[in-house]
């Protein structure tokens, strides 16, 4: 049995090579933010492993200046994009908490229906 999904944003919503933040659902504790590359989508919660900040500096800006790193707007940590480890900054070989997503049929990102609580 799968668990329960939800659906985050359409595909088209976060641009290409880009990023885009989501706020924290009413209740939640954390937000969470996609990079885009394509047709393929990595989610993350928006949270430093460093000291649990979010990470962008303003809405929806989630990558460096090229486009290939995840920055960290407080401490200038940068994580992979594909496995949101640190590769450098003060929690280099420290990671961001994945969220598991997919894109559906119709071009829906889905993520867990927890993700973000």
């Amino acid at each position: 049995m799968s668990k329960p999904e939800r659906a985050l944003c359409a595909l088209e919503d976060i641009p290409d090579g880009g990023s885009k933040g989501f706020p924290a659902a009413p209740g939640a504790f954390m937000g969470l933010f996609a990079v885009r590359r394509g047709s393929v989508v990595w989610v993350y919660v928006n949270s430093c492993p460093h000291i649990g900040l979010p990470l962008d500096p303003v809405p929806d800006r989630f990558l460096d200046a090229k486009r290939q790193h995840i920055l960290c707007s407080a401490h200038g940590a940068r994580f992979e994009i594909e496995s949101g480890e640190c590769v450098s900054g003060p929690c280099y070989g420290e990671a961001l908490e994945a969220v598991a997503a997919r894109v559906d049929e119709a071009g829906q990102v889905l993520v867990p229906a927890d993700a973000g609580l």
